[in-house]
């Protein structure tokens, strides 16, 4: 069995970081600028964060299941929290996809700011909700 020593990336993982940076470079406008910052805070926010390519091209972080997604449309650049209605959002991040029981989502339009300190808490709780579901997963049928 081979396991990757901690705070490794495989070849997958690296794959995907390759296909998001050139993602960004490839936009190269407000849309790739903000898709890296994004990224530079979710990576902040967790740095054991991995970072997958689904869907035909979407960047998708993930730690003990999804985070977020980063999808770029023409006007904004959209992160959809997998289990985001399940999150508590005190900062009012939120601002798409609010009417689903499943998922919410920030569409960040260009010139908007990004509260990067409320971000990295939503983050830290996506990744929290994720241990927890995860935990209860694991525990043995009585």
């Amino acid at each position: 069995m081979n396991k990757e020593p901690i705070g490794s990336k495989n070849a997958e993982d690296e794959g995907a970081s390759a296909l998001i940076d050139a993602r960004i470079k490839e936009l190269s406008d407000w849309r790739g600028e903000t898709l890296a910052r994004i990224r530079t805070i979710i990576q902040h926010a967790d740095p054991d964060v991995v970072e997958e390519w689904k869907w035909r091209g979407v960047p998708v972080w993930s730690h003990a299941g999804i985070i977020c997604t980063g999808e770029t449309y023409k006007n904004a650049v959209k992160m959809t929290f997998a289990k985001g209605a399940s999150l508590e959002d005190p900062s009012g991040l939120f601002n798409a996809s609010l009417e689903g029981n499943t998922r919410r989502a920030i569409d960040v339009h260009e010139g908007d700011e990004i509260d990067e300190e409320a971000l990295k808490a939503l983050i830290n709780a996506a990744v929290a909700l994720n241990f927890s579901r995860a935990a209860a997963r694991a525990k043995p049928v009585k």
